[in-house]
């Protein structure tokens, strides 16, 4: 029990880490340019103490329950070896957890053209299809990167057949449906998947499953364009709260607490579902590992439902009129900068980058840590609000954005090694979550209102934007680690030369080979 207090406790710091950054730059800026009510400042504040208590119960949770059960249905689907049974299942189950996927849910409800139900029944289609070509690769050994260049090549093509309406909500689709339901149990099924195999590239292909899984949304809202026929819903923003008392404070979060503990319910009972007719069937856990998991499980629970509403509640409406201020300025253009600062601290307030971050540091035993993966995903993201903040002050399509930073991004894939690829195209989904959905996208919806921008096309995209810089920045991690390790191997085999060998050997690298 002492044990369990001083984990929570632990990951309560983490989660003040996290959240308390964002809380502060929020305040700077209602103190200073960008003043707001005190009925939004005080629902963000109450909304910040949810997210951090909802971080702390979630990411306790997920090492106790969603990871373990992961690994063990990874596992137990592998040592089948009945291809048709994987595919079969690993299609069912990404429909099942992208349906359960909260974030999805926050999308849908801001995308005016769209169906909530047919939004997200394509993307869970999407996914399921994806999960299951993701562990058909791992089992067939085939590369990541040229199974990403192809599906991208694709799904850039098809960009130019669909109404524009359609173009940023497709590619913000893939983002959200890798947050922090799908994230740790998809994660720990590769993880499970390379446990079996358990030969020298087993490790690199425990990653890339998450960023599979993000293509499908892609590719299946890029075909829903092309056969839908959308209506022309308006855009609706978040009710801004109108508070007189701390009692209807209270008030305004215990009326959207039951609506999210209704969903994240709904949400988990597939998955749970799912994982107790496994057991049953294949993995017969002792009882007292399924304990465990057991209360995981209501950890992550109590931590989704507190993080949700904290979020949705109180976050949303801050980030839109925010959003709106700050970009009605007479220097509009001060949003850039600001939205970067923002972009840099809001990810690590992100439940799954915590997750992310945590298994590449033990899958890689340390070689990349996890504040190396937190430094790079930061610096990304901030890259990525910026541009999408130039996309709302401009009007620019955002295929200009996306076409450029993929072909960098794949042409990156073929030097560097090959767990960095997959590392880095995981990470691009997992950074684009609830924070993301819930508090950047209103931000810059907010903006968009304030210079009389198309919500659908100028807005919309930021998720994809966040979604995209991190495959850049952690592969150039990846890069430069690769250089810095051939030039340690260069001088450790100069040390060991004559001095005439060196000299020779300074003049051409290619005579340390030959000697």
């Amino acid at each position: 029990m002492r044990n369990m207090w001083t984990k929570l406790h632990e990951k309560l710091m983490e989660a003040l880490r996290a959240v308390l950054p964002i809380v502060a730059i929020v305040i700077v800026l209602c103190f200073s340019i960008a003043p707001i009510s005190p009925s939004i400042l005080l629902c963000f504040l109450l909304g910040a103490v949810m997210l951090i208590v909802g971080m702390m119960f979630f990411t306790q949770g997920a090492e106790m329950a969603m990871s373990p059960m992961g690994e063990r249905v990874g596992t137990s689907l592998t040592k089948t070896k009945n291809v048709l049974l994987i595919a079969v299942l690993s299609f069912v189950l990404g429909v099942i957890i992208t349906i359960s996927e909260p974030d999805l849910q926050v999308l849908a409800n801001q995308v005016p053209s769209i169906p909530n139900l047919t939004l997200i029944l394509a993307v869970a289609v999407g996914v399921g299809l994806f999960l299951m070509f993701a562990l058909l690769r791992m089992l067939f050994r085939i590369p990541l990167n040229g199974m990403l260049v192809g599906f991208y090549i694709l799904a850039f093509g098809l960009a130019f057949f669909v109404p524009k309406d359609f173009l940023a909500v497709a590619f913000d689709s893939g983002g959200v449906t890798t947050g922090p339901m799908t994230v740790p149990f998809i994660m720990a099924l590769g993880i499970g998947v390379s446990a079996v195999r358990n030969d020298s590239n087993a490790a690199d292909d425990s990653f890339g499953l998450v960023a599979l899984c993000s293509v499908g949304p892609i590719l299946a809202v890029l075909v829903l364009g092309m056969i839908f026929n959308p209506n022309d819903s308006l855009y609706v923003p978040p009710v801004l709260p109108e508070i007189g008392s701390s009692v209807e404070l209270w008030e305004l979060f215990a009326h959207g607490l039951p609506t999210y503990i209704h969903e994240i319910a709904i949400s988990l009972l597939p998955i749970v579902a799912f994982f107790g007719i496994f057991q049953i069937i294949m993995l017969k856990i002792p009882k007292r590992q399924l304990k465990k998991i057991i209360v995981g499980l209501v950890y992550t629970y109590i931590g989704l439902v507190l993080f949700l509403t904290g979020a949705n509640v109180g976050f949303m409406p801050a980030g839109n009129y925010l959003g709106q201020v700050i970009a009605g300025l007479p220097f509009s253009w001060i949003i850039v900068p600001i939205g970067m600062l923002m972009g840099y601290f809001i990810v690590k307030a992100e439940p799954a980058v915590y997750v992310l971050n945590k298994q590449v540091e033990q899958m890689t035993d340390g070689g990349v840590s996890a504040s190396a993966m937190g430094s790079a995903l930061s610096m990304g993201v901030a890259v990525s609000i910026g541009l999408a903040m130039i996309r709302v002050l401009t009007g620019i399509s955002i295929l200009w954005f996306l076409i450029p930073g993929y072909a960098i991004s794949l042409t990156i894939s073929f030097f560097v090694p090959k767990m960095y690829t997959a590392i880095a195209f995981d990470s691009g989904g997992v950074a684009s979550g609830p924070m993301t959905a819930t508090f950047l996208l209103p931000f810059a919806q907010g903006a968009c209102i304030a210079v009389g921008g198309n919500i659908v096309t100028d807005a919309f995209g930021v998720v994809a934007m966040v979604a995209m810089t991190p495959l850049i920045t952690v592969q150039m991690m990846g890069l430069v680690a690769q250089l810095k390790k051939k030039k340690a191997s260069r001088l450790g085999i100069l040390a060991e030369l004559t001095d005439a060998e060196k000299a020779l050997a300074l003049l051409d690298d290619d005579a340390i080979i030959e000697l």
